[in-house]
């Protein structure tokens, strides 16, 4: 199974897409998504694999792990560029294997998940500075989608603008589209949105 990369700046999209990937894939199990850059250091491994009941300290009862509620899915890493190292050795050989051992257990499971990634940093040069393993990249980039940002691609933003508006129930003047359409769009999709 060929694992997607999704390049992009800040609110481009990433998460939308991961989900469209999902959907073209048909697969029968969730898409579980995780924000790598939101999980404490320390509880990175036990997040993504799992855990054995006692396995540390404070640990209550056994816990399955990402991997393992996306089993028969896909699994959404977003900011994978901020795993560390160590974590990165750990998901390249679950990727390799296709096992997930439970932090504090001596049993392998072997888990059936389509791995989706995002990131806005450039990993080639993360590999080339030492921090992004290249077997890694490698693995997550059989296939590479690039979201351009907003500022490529003004003529959408009438298009998403209009789409918020009707969400919140207003419409948007003829003036305060232009200025949309002109603005420097930092921040992307996420700050159209707030705009509106």
């Amino acid at each position: 199974m060929l694992s997607v990369l999704i390049e992009g700046e800040t609110g481009t999209g990433k998460e939308l897409a991961a989900s469209m990937v999902h959907r073209a894939s048909a697969r029968a199990g969730p898409l579980v998504a995780v924000n790598c850059a939101a999980i404490p250091r320390e509880l990175v491994e036990s997040e993504l694999f799992g855990h054995a009941d006692g396995a540390f300290s404070g640990s209550r009862g056994a816990r399955e792990g990402l991997f393992r509620r996306a089993d028969g899915g896909t699994l959404f890493l977003d900011e994978v560029g901020e795993l560390s190292l160590d974590v990165q050795a750990k998901l390249l050989r679950v990727l390799e294997e296709l096992k997930v051992r439970p932090v504090g257990s001596d049993e392998a499971r072997t888990v059936d998940v389509r791995i989706v990634a995002a990131t806005h940093r450039d990993l080639e040069s993360m590999v080339d500075a030492g921090t992004f393993r290249e077997d890694l990249m490698h693995r997550l980039t059989p296939v590479v989608l690039k979201l351009p940002p907003l500022r490529e691609r003004r003529e959408d933003i009438p298009l998403i603008a209009g789409h918020f508006a009707r969400e919140h129930g207003v419409t948007v003047a003829v003036g305060a589209m232009e200025a949309l359409c002109l603005g420097e769009q930092r921040g992307n999709v996420r700050a159209l949105r707030s705009h509106v």
